[in-house]
């Protein structure tokens, strides 16, 4: 009993903390139910770098740092000499959680071979007490998520860019035995495919314009398990697509365009047993999800969604079309001699969907070697989790 108990608590306390990860990370942040709220492990889609946060999270076909890692592996194959970056952000700020970020990057060319990539995402989910039945503190832990991973990119003609990438995953959120199963840190692989493709430069009027189309699929992987059962939750597979118009007006000033769609691939199927077919108290329902390379296919159809915060039987059930389940972020960059830069954006989720709108505002700094990005999230809702959140980014380019 004591045992189980203690397994309770601790239960509750993961759960607290993955819902108020997911609160800023996926599409579960509003009170629907959708697809996505059966991922694990959601800290592998928060966006790593200042800049591109700064621009309502639209990067995919920008891409042109060491943080391309993340938003597409193909934008490190124009990449030239060595960088390195460090990304820190107070998580969930609103929650005083104690809550942390950090994302180290780093990237290097070599001639004939394309770039190469490196990273290492690591995010605090606190500390936490175990409790017995009489809710006496047994102990403390605490509980993270860890990856680490591997990205190349390569040129196979003028225009055309291709990049892939994989991430060791491993997300500790505590060791407890109950009866016969014990519940372990979860490990798991995901895989990346980018491509990024150039338009030859144009001009309209006197502005020299560049135009950029990409699109990443990320973390393609086994699920996860944290037990000796056989639960297991999918990883956050996902597509992220879209375009980047950029203007040089004339030796000074540049600016930007992006727009980003993103969705997450997880398919969720539900099968219902009766022992009595006549009789609907005799019925269960069965909650599986695809593997991953099934969900590619099956996560592009009309999901059913109901409001978590009404009972079962008041609950509305709303239809999600494909473009009802996009994720939207659109931004804005300006760039004054390549020295500093100011940045604005809008980010949007269908309010059955995630509910996720937001504004987001930022800077960049670059002086020689050095480059430094700031981010900042103003939510268009009160209480919003990702409220006053913020980012800061540090580049170190070796190859001015």
């Amino acid at each position: 009993m004591l045992m189980h108990s203690s397994f309770s608590m601790l239960s509750h306390a993961f759960c607290r903390t993955a819902l108020l990860l997911a609160a800023a990370a996926l599409p579960l942040a509003g009170p629907v139910s959708a697809q996505v709220g059966r991922a694990a492990v959601v800290f592998l889609m928060i966006e790593p770098d200042s800049r591109a946060a700064g621009m309502g999270n639209a990067g995919v076909a920008l891409s042109d740092n060491a943080n391309a890692i993340f938003w597409n592996p193909a934008g490190l194959a124009d990449q030239r000499g060595m960088e390195f970056g460090i990304t820190h952000s107070n998580w969930l700020p609103e929650f005083n959680a104690g809550l942390y970020y950090e994302f180290f990057v780093a990237k290097r060319h070599f001639p004939g071979w394309g770039t190469f990539g490196a990273h290492i995402t690591y995010l605090f989910l606190g500390e936490h007490e175990q409790r017995d039945e009489q809710n006496e503190v047994l102990g403390k832990f605490r509980s993270y998520d860890l990856a680490a991973g591997l990205s190349w990119a390569f040129k196979p003609s003028s225009n055309l860019s291709i990049g892939t990438g994989a991430r060791l995953i491993y997300s500790s959120l505590g060791s407890v035995t109950v009866g016969a199963q014990k519940t372990n840190p979860g490990i798991s692989v995901g895989m990346d495919v980018g491509v990024l493709y150039k338009v030859p430069q144009f001009w309209l009027g006197l502005t020299q314009v560049n135009y950029n189309i990409g699109a990443n699929l990320a973390n393609m992987g086994p699920k996860i398990q944290y037990s000796d059962g056989e639960q297991a939750d999918p990883i956050p597979t996902y597509l992220r697509f879209g375009h980047a118009l950029t203007f040089r007006i004339d030796d000074y000033n540049k600016i930007s365009l992006a727009n980003d769609f993103s969705k997450i691939l997880v398919h969720q199927r539900v099968t219902e047993t009766c022992i009595d077919p006549t009789d609907p108290e005799t019925c269960t329902l069965e909650y599986n999800t695809d593997p991953f390379y099934k969900a590619i296919f099956s996560a592009w159809r009309p999901i059913q969604v109901r409001n978590q915060m009404e009972t079962d039987e008041e609950a509305e059930h709303q239809s999600l079309s494909i473009l009802d389940q996009l994720m939207i972020g659109t931004g804005f960059e300006y760039w004054y001699d390549n020295l500093f830069a100011a940045r604005a954006g809008y980010f949007y989720e269908n309010p059955y969907n995630g509910d996720r709108e937001f504004l987001t505002f930022g800077a960049g700094i670059r002086w020689n070697i050095l480059g430094v990005d700031f981010s900042y999230v103003y939510a268009l809702e009160e209480n919003h989790p990702l409220a006053n959140t913020m980012r800061f980014s540090l580049l170190i380019d070796l190859a001015r």
